[in-house]
């Protein structure tokens, strides 16, 4: 069965860490693309960042480059994503999602066949 799961959101204060797991089964991360992306209260759900399948190349949304940071572990089937320097808009449901696609990884919803339920983030002092 065919299953990406999400893990590591929580409550944390502004300027803290978060580091958010996601784990397939069914699919290896190294054959697909995987991208992250969330959803913030009363906004459309946006990308944050991808890892593409070809060679592991990264891609970063404007508004979090430089303080996430995505990498995967084939060994353990995981994407995982580092979040620094958390500010209160990173408040959102966090989800990690599948692309079969060869080429660079995209920050747009579209082809991304296969997604997690999501895990909450919330920045608040």
């Amino acid at each position: 069965q065919l299953q990406l799961v999400e893990s590591g959101g929580g409550l944390a204060q502004p300027g803290g860490s978060l580091r958010l797991s996601c784990v397939a089964s069914g699919l290896t991360v190294d054959y697909y693309s995987i991208g992250w992306f969330r959803r913030a209260p009363g906004k459309e759900r946006e990308g944050v960042a991808c890892i593409s399948r070809s060679d592991g190349s990264t891609n970063y949304a404007d508004s979090v480059k430089g303080r996430v940071t995505i990498s995967r572990d084939v060994a353990k089937n995981a994407v995982y994503l580092q979040i620094d320097s958390l500010k209160p808009e990173d408040t959102a449901l966090y989800y990690c999602a599948a692309l079969n696609h060869y080429g660079q990884c995209r920050l747009q919803e579209y082809g991304y066949m296969y997604w997690g339920p999501g895990t909450q983030v919330t920045v608040s002092s």
